[in-house]
């Protein structure tokens, strides 16, 4: 099709629909709306279900059943609608159920700024359920970038059986750039693991290593399939033996953190004898890239890490990254969320900066810069 002029939020849909994705159901939120005209338009296309839900619980309610029955599952919110989600994200880990949740962040809290951007959700994503188990959330800078991660967030959903978040912003949501969806490389579709129709037992969570994905029998297909909230077993059925509880916590845990560095996207420009490193996520990764550019200039030494994966956080990568270091810069368009995680791998004695704000403004070059003093 060649180059485009597309908004990050259609090039999220297409993205989807380049994963295959057959069911959408969302509802009305800014700057997240398009992502649901544009699914209510193309999914009907390919023969799928897209549906506009009375409210965000609804929405989750709708994917969570559709996963189960075999679609490939998608929905779009911004923040508030985020926190309407929460319980039902906390039912679709419990269910191991996979679905992509787009997040297009917005200024918050609350109401806040609806038509400004921010990245203050982080945290939030993180510990969305109650229990507080591993999530995996990619961050995407670029609107190539918001289609690739989103098609990869796909594949992340269907290889572990759950969740997969993709958090943007208004800026990458409804800023329209060039670009060719199809020069962007994306790994081959991964398709989920069904268990063979001629099998006669069929247990939803089954696992001999706690880092096995069990297989899955769609809802209306060959197997009787069971489904609940409370903690269970393999079988699904509800247990208070608190061996076997934690053996299903230990699982759910162990699937995701144990592939952490398989799951782990960066952008690495790393500058031989450089002793700052800038570590940027999302729509500010742009700005750092500017500010690491016109250090350079200045005859500064600077390298950069830029993140795609922010759950599970990418350890080996920032670790090594952080290597003969002596000050870290990490700006963000929030309070300092995602610093709080370099900070704690970042060895004692080198220096951190954390830039940071949240007033609806992109944190700039210039900024950067003077915060890390690189000026």
């Amino acid at each position: 099709m060649g180059r485009e002029f597309l908004e990050g939020n259609e090039a999220i849909a297409r993205g989807a629909m380049k994963a295959k994705c057959d069911f959408f159901a969302g509802y009305p939120i800014t700057p997240a709306s398009s992502i649901l005209h544009y699914m209510l338009e193309l999914v009907p296309q390919i023969g799928g279900t897209a549906i506009q839900a009375e409210d965000e619980i609804a929405s989750m309610g709708f994917c969570i059943a559709a996963a189960m029955a075999g679609r490939k599952v998608l929905t779009a919110t911004s923040g508030p609608g985020l926190s309407l989600y929460s319980e039902n994200v906390g039912l679709a880990t419990m269910g191991e159920t996979p679905l992509v949740i787009i997040n297009i962040q917005r200024q918050g809290p609350a109401t806040g700024s609806a038509t400004k951007g921010a990245e203050g959700d982080i945290q939030f994503t993180r510990w969305i359920t109650s229990g507080g188990l591993p999530i995996i959330a990619l961050s995407p800078a670029t609107i190539g970038e918001a289609y690739e991660l989103t098609y990869r967030a796909f594949n992340l959903a269907e290889q572990y059986r759950t969740p997969v978040f993709v958090l943007a912003n208004k800026e990458i949501g409804v800023t329209r750039e060039s670009v060719d969806l199809d020069a962007i490389e994306l790994p081959p579709l991964v398709e989920r693991k069904r268990v063979n129709s001629d099998e006669q037992e069929y247990l939803p969570h089954k696992f001999e290593q706690l880092t096995d994905v069990p297989p899955m029998s769609d809802f209306g297909g060959d197997h009787i399939a069971r489904y609940t909230t409370s903690t269970h077993d393999q079988t699904a059925y509800l247990t208070t033996k608190p061996a076997v509880i934690q053996e299903m916590i230990d699982h759910y845990t162990a699937k995701i953190d144990e592939a952490a560095d398989d799951m782990a996207l960066v952008k690495e420009d790393f500058q031989a004898g450089a002793e700052t490193l800038i570590v940027s996520y999302g729509i500010i990764s742009r700005s750092a890239a500017v500010a690491v550019k016109e250090a350079r200039a200045r005859g500064t030494k600077v390298s950069s890490l830029v993140l795609q994966t922010l759950w599970p956080v990418p350890k080996k990568a920032i670790t090594t990254a952080l290597n003969g270091i002596k000050k870290v810069i990490v700006p963000e368009m929030n309070m300092g969320q995602y610093g709080l995680e370099i900070e704690r791998l970042t060895p004692s004695g080198t220096e951190f900066v954390g830039v940071h704000k949240m007033n609806t403004t992109l944190v700039s070059p210039g900024m950067i810069m003077e915060k890390g003093g690189l000026l």
